[in-house]
C-alpha cells in the first residue's frame, strides 16, 4: 500500500458506513526568485485542486537554514542588476558540468531535513518548479528518505544542468525542445505535458481591446509594444524603451514589476505609459500588439495564449539568452540580436507574415496541450507510485518510508555538516565562484564592483 492509500474499511462491524476515500495530497515546492517558478506552481496547484487533490505549497528559499535563501536570492538579483557579464560567465561555466559542485551540494544538502519536515506523511507526490528543490528531492529519493514520486516541472524553455536531478522520477516540459534537452542531459521520465498559463489569458475581441486601452489610458489607434522585464524589472529596460520609442514603429508600454525605482526613472525620462506591478495582465495583453521580453519565462507563455507575437531583445544573461535561442528554434519568438534588427523585426511581427505565423504557432501550442496537462501526468505518477531508485540510506525515514533503526559502524561515526560550516562554504562559493568573474568583468569599474562586494559581505 502506498502512503496515500486510504486504510481498508473495518470489516468487523456490519453496521459500518462506507466512507469516501480521503483526498490525496501533493506537495509543491517552488521559489520566490522572480515570479515564474511561483506562477507555474500556482497553475499546477489550481489544476490539482480542481481534480480533488489536497495541495501544500512551500518556498524552497524558506527551507534553507540561517536565512541563506534570502541571501542567495538577493545575490542573484544584484548580479543580474550590477554584474550581468559576471553572471553570464558563472551560468556558462556551470551549464555543462552535469552535476552540482561540492559547495552547491552542501548548500542543497542543508535543506534536506527541513524539506522532509514540510512533507506530511499522507503525501502522494512532491512536485518541484525550481532546480534547487529538484536537486534536494532527487537526493532524498536516491537515499530512500522520500518514498513517493518526485516530479520536476521545467519552467524554462531551455534546460540548464541543475534542472536535471538524479533520483527525480519524472521531468515535465512545456514543449518538445526543452524535453529533448532534458533527455539529452539524462533526465528520467521526460514527458511533454504542455505549457502553463492562466485561463484568463486568451485573444481579446475588438470590444475588449478597445475597453482595455481606455482603462489603461493607452492610445486608441497606435501600435503598442508591451515591454516586460519580469517581476524584478531587470535588464536594460531604459535602453530598450528608448529604442522602441525612437523607432516610430510602436509606442512602448512598459511594465516594471516591483521595481518602482525603474518606473519612476522611465516616467522622468518622458515615457508616457509606464506601470509597476500590474494585477490584470490579461487585459493589458489584450490592449497591446506585440510583446518584447528579455527572459523567456511565464510571460511569454501568457503572450502565446493571448495571441501576441513575441520578440526577445537585450536578454538578461544565463537563462534569458538560452530561452531566447530555444524559443526562436521552436518558431515561437523572434530573437532580435542587435539594434539594427529592431525596426525590421518589429515591423514584420506587427504587420507581416512572421507575426501571423507566430500567433498561429503560439495559439496552437496552447490549444493542443495534452488533456489535463501537468496535473494529469502528476496524477498518473501518483497512481503508479513511481517506485524510483533503490533505497541507499534509510537512517532517517521520510514520508512513506519504513522506519528502520540506525545502522552504526563500529569505531567510526559519520561526520555531520553543521550550519556554520555550510554558511562558510556558501560564503567561500560566493567569494571564489562569483567574486572572481565579477572582478574580471568589472575590474575597470571599481565603484560598481565595490557595491556588489559590499552586498556579498552583508553590507546593505
Amino acid at each position: 500500500m502506498f502512503p496515500c492509500d486510504s486504510p481498508a474499511e473495518d470489516r468487523t462491524s456490519a453496521q459500518s458506513v462506507p466512507q469516501e476515500p480521503a483526498a490525496r495530497r501533493v506537495v509543491i515546492i517552488s521559489a520566490a526568485v522572480g515570479a515564474g517558478h511561483d506562477g507555474a506552481a500556482e497553475e499546477i496547484a489550481l489544476r490539482l485542486r480542481s481534480d480533488g487533490f489536497l495541495v501544500d505549497r512551500h518556498d524552497f528559499l524558506e527551507l534553507l537554514p540561517a536565512r541563506l535563501g534570502r541571501l542567495l536570492a538577493g545575490v542573484y538579483h544584484r548580479l543580474l542588476t550590477w554584474a550581468p557579464v559576471g553572471y553570464q560567465r558563472i551560468y556558462a561555466a556551470t551549464e555543462h558540468t552535469g552535476r552540482p559542485g561540492l559547495a552547491v551540494r552542501a548548500l542543497f544538502g542543508s535543506a534536506q531535513r527541513r524539506t522532509l519536515r514540510a512533507i506530511p506523511a499522507d503525501t502522494c507526490a512532491v512536485v518541484s518548479t525550481y532546480p534547487g528543490a529538484s536537486q534536494v528531492l532527487g537526493r532524498l529519493r536516491l537515499r530512500g528518505r522520500l518514498a513517493v514520486p518526485a516530479i520536476t516541472y521545467l519552467t524554462d524553455f531551455s534546460v540548464h544542468a541543475l534542472w536535471v536531478a538524479s533520483g527525480v522520477d519524472v521531468h515535465l516540459a512545456a514543449h518538445p525542445i526543452p524535453a529533448g534537452q532534458a533527455h539529452a542531459r539524462g533526465a528520467a521520465g521526460v514527458s511533454v505535458s504542455g505549457p502553463l498559463a492562466g485561463a484568463r489569458f486568451a485573444p481579446g475581441t475588438v470590444e475588449q481591446r478597445r475597453a482595455a486601452r481606455a482603462r489603461f489610458g493607452l492610445p486608441e489607434r497606435s501600435a503598442l509594444a508591451l515591454l516586460v522585464a519580469g517581476s524584478w524589472g531587470v535588464g536594460p529596460v531604459e535602453r530598450v524603451a528608448a529604442e522602441i520609442e525612437a523607432s516610430g514603429v510602436a509606442v512602448p508600454v512598459v511594465v516594471c514589476g516591483r521595481n518602482e525605482a525603474l518606473a519612476e526613472t522611465l516616467r522622468r525620462n518622458g515615457l508616457r505609459h509606464v506601470y509597476g506591478w500590474v494585477d490584470d495582465m490579461p487585459a493589458l495583453m489584450a490592449a497591446t500588439d506585440v510583446l518584447v521580453q528579455n527572459a523567456g519565462g511565464l510571460t511569454s507563455l501568457e503572450a502565446f495564449a493571448s495571441g501576441l507575437p513575441v520578440a526577445s531583445y537585450r536578454c538578461i544573461p544565463g537563462h534569458g539568452q538560452t530561452n531566447a535561442a530555444a524559443l526562436q528554434e521552436a518558431g515561437l519568438a523572434g530573437w532580435i540580436r542587435g539594434p539594427g534588427e529592431l525596426v525590421p523585426v518589429l515591423t514584420e511581427l506587427l504587420y507581416g507574415s512572421l507575426g501571423r505565423q507566430q500567433r498561429e504557432l503560439g495559439l496552437e501550442l496552447m490549444a493542443h496541450r495534452p488533456v489535463g496537462g501537468p496535473a494529469q501526468v502528476i496524477a498518473e505518477a501518483v497512481d503508479r507510485g513511481a517506485p524510483g531508485p533503490v533505497a541507499m540510506d534509510l537512517n532517517v525515514p521520510g514520508p512513506g518510508a519504513p522506519a528502520r533503526r540506525p545502522v552504526r559502524t563500529a569505531g567510526r561515526r559519520r561526520p555531520r555538516i553543521g550550519v556554520p560550516v555550510i554558511v562558510a562554504t556558501v560564503a567561500a562559493t560566493l567569494a571564489m565562484g562569483i567574486g572572481a568573474p565579477l572582478a574580471e568583468a568589472y575590474g575597470d569599474v571599481p565603484g560598481r564592483f565595490g557595491t556588489v562586494a559590499h552586498f556579498l559581505d552583508g553590507d546593505r
